[in-house]
């Protein structure tokens, strides 16, 4: 599940960073899951970054990766480009505005990615969003490269567990254009846009990491 980011509190000089409890508790088990699957060096597009939090975690964890960061929200880059400061990290590009719903993205033209990450966001978007993802995964990505998704997932309508179908029930509340995604709905999306599902894993918290693959 995905927390509400919190402001630094005044012990600290730079308001503009955020928290987010969630970011806090799974970064180690989803940086570990990166470790294992990509290769020393490479380019990361990371897709709504959030409060930056996850990216500048692996981006010390991934030191012969780069990074670019993207967030519709721009509070949510401020704080992206806050903590990108707060560490003095080298392999993290500034936050760009991008919108996964858009036909083209601008970040584009720094493509072809290695790998497009992206981290408990389809849940929180409407399913056009998650469209746009893959689209955007197959115009971006080398062959070959990857597209890691990280969240809650539910298979043939079937939840993994009773907490995440009453999650899926209040994001549903919430929006009902919102809702925890189906692995065999993306399964299709990945098909109609030259991508295969190649590696699920069980993470904390009754989680999965999708690792699809570009032809």
């Amino acid at each position: 599940m995905t927390d509400k980011p919190i402001a630094l509190e005044t012990r600290e000089t730079d308001a503009q960073r955020l928290f987010s409890p969630s970011a806090a508790r799974n970064r180690d088990p989803i940086l570990q899951m990166l470790q294992a699957i990509l290769s020393e060096r490479g380019s990361a597009l990371e897709i709504a970054s959030g409060t930056g939090e996850h990216v500048v975690h692996f981006a010390k964890g991934l030191p012969g990766w780069r990074f670019q960061p993207t967030e519709f929200d721009e509070a949510s880059r401020q704080s992206i480009a806050a903590w990108i400061a707060h560490e003095g990290l080298t392999n993290v590009a500034a936050p760009v505005p991008l919108d996964a719903r858009a036909a083209h993205w601008e970040v584009e033209a720094a493509a072809p990615f290695d790998a497009i990450l992206s981290l408990n966001m389809i849940h929180i978007a409407p399913w056009a969003a998650a469209q746009g993802l893959f689209a955007g995964a197959a115009r971006g990505l080398r062959p070959g490269g990857i597209l890691f998704l990280y969240g809650p997932f539910k298979e043939a309508g079937a939840h993994s567990a009773p907490s995440n179908a009453a999650f899926d029930e209040s994001l549903r509340g919430r929006n009902p254009d919102w809702g925890v995604r189906d692995i065999v709905d993306l399964q299709a999306l990945a098909h109609e846009n030259g991508l295969t599902l190649k590696e699920r894993q069980a993470m904390p918290a009754n989680n999965l990491s999708l690792v699809f693959a570009r032809a």
